[in-house]
């Protein structure tokens, strides 16, 4: 048998192939980066939380960029927000709205000069937290070499959300992009995702919540059966404040989401939620960590994923107790509809506590849909495939709920319904 070639071997190809930048107010961040990812190397198959995904395609030096599928129509056109379009990882001025709006300052990461900069207190930080207990070097990569993003620093209320669209035009190999959120005291903000990138992405969002401030965040990644794609959110959560994150999937070749939520003021709380609709060659992976270490928080894990045709899944999720986070209510669910016999769900669900008075639970299930329902349903006259659609939106339906807007939470809806009667017609 040949033998796995070390880290530090794979590691210096795939730096080669990519540029450093060391001049700005991020110079310091990208070079600490960079030192965090040489010394703990690339993921490997024998890494702990890489044990059910395959990380070769996120480590080779070069891919072969497949043309992605149409793009799909946009998830949020229907939503008046302030839209901000990166095109094959560049800011796109032209497509994108004027960046001013009251209550909210916008820039892209290019286009943040000279020496001092707010950013400069966000920027990398909570990535570096966020490498232990576990290490995430495909996130330090991320801070070492990104040079494109969106810095956002949300002062009052907006009238609209912020839309980041991702477009692709060309076949590029290799996209980083590297969002900066800070969220000031009793400030609320609404922040979407679209869109998709040839090649491969890998996106870090950093989100530092004062103080009773607000966040939402709603992400579409597009069906694409093509995309690479390992995305990280990082956050900090003050006091009284809550986070909200739900992410919505369809197929891929690689996907891997990893959260990392920090619980650090009394009476906050974290929601973290996602479906995603796989079919044949489709690995789609939501890690999450969330550690709560004051009191009275409370979080929330919902993930469903629907899977056929040889399609896998996974979900890895941990809620860390801190010793004098009491009163912590943490609740974790991740459930997979298998349609066939060839499909795979891969579950690791963890509780760590060290505190005597909380409320914690998880629960992990698939199973095959429900032929009792099926069957009613085909009783009223409803087409095979149609009533497998319907059962599927029911079953998406406790995910779907984390989203409180209901404008937003009807667009996803739609979405979703418009790829499974797709595959229905």
């Amino acid at each position: 048998m040949a033998r796995a070639k070390p880290k530090s071997d794979a590691l210096e190809p795939r730096l080669a192939a990519l540029r450093f930048d060391e001049s700005g107010w991020q110079a310091a961040a990208r070079s600490d980066a960079l030192a965090r990812l040489t010394a703990i190397g690339l993921p490997g198959r024998r890494d702990e939380y890489w044990r059910y995904t395959d990380p070769s395609l996120l480590n080779a030096a070069q891919i072969t960029p497949t043309a992605p599928l149409a793009n799909d129509a946009e998830v949020f056109a229907k939503i008046e927000a302030l839209k901000i379009v990166f095109v094959d990882g560049v800011f796109d001025a032209e497509r994108s709205d004027p960046l001013g709006m009251e209550g909210v300052s916008i820039e892209p990461l290019s286009a943040a000069t000279g020496d001092i900069h707010w950013a400069r207190d966000l920027y990398g930080v909570l990535e570096a937290r966020g490498q232990n207990p576990v290490a995430r070097p495909l996130a330090a990569m991320n801070t070492a070499f990104a040079t494109e993003g969106c810095l956002i620093r949300v002062t009052g209320h907006p009238l609209k959300p912020i839309s980041i669209v991702y477009i692709s035009e060309s076949m590029a190999s290799d996209v980083i992009l590297h969002h900066c959120i800070k969220v000031e005291s009793a400030a609320e903000v609404t922040v979407l995702e679209s869109g998709q990138a040839a090649g491969r992405l890998n996106g870090v969002m950093e989100v530092e919540l004062a103080d009773g401030a607000r966040f939402h965040h709603i992400r579409a990644q597009g069906r694409d059966a093509a995309r690479l794609e390992v995305t990280h959110l990082f956050a900090r959560i003050g006091k009284d404040a809550n986070f909200k994150s739900f992410t919505m999937s369809g197929n891929g070749r690689l996907t891997r989401n990893e959260a990392v939520l920090e619980l650090l003021g009394d009476d906050s709380s974290a929601h973290v939620a996602g479906t995603a609709l796989g079919d044949g060659a489709f690995h789609h992976d939501d890690t999450v960590f969330i550690t709560h270490a004051a009191e009275r928080c409370e979080s929330r894990q919902v993930f469903k994923k629907v899977l056929k045709n040889g399609a896998v899944g996974v979900f890895q999720g941990k809620i860390l107790v801190k010793q004098g986070a009491q009163k912590t209510d943490g609740y974790q669910i991740s459930q997979a509809l298998l349609l066939d016999g060839d499909s795979q769900f891969l579950a690791k669900p963890e509780l760590e506590i060290y505190a005597d008075d909380v409320k914690c639970s998880h629960g992990s299930t698939s199973g095959a849909i429900d032929e009792t329902a099926l069957f009613y349903l085909r009783s009223r006259g409803v087409p095979l495939a149609k009533a497998q659609a319907l059962l599927v939106l029911s079953f998406l339906a406790e995910a779907i709920g984390e989203i409180e807007d209901e404008a937003l939470a009807a667009a996803v809806q739609a979405r979703l319904e418009d790829w499974l009667h797709g595959d229905a017609a």
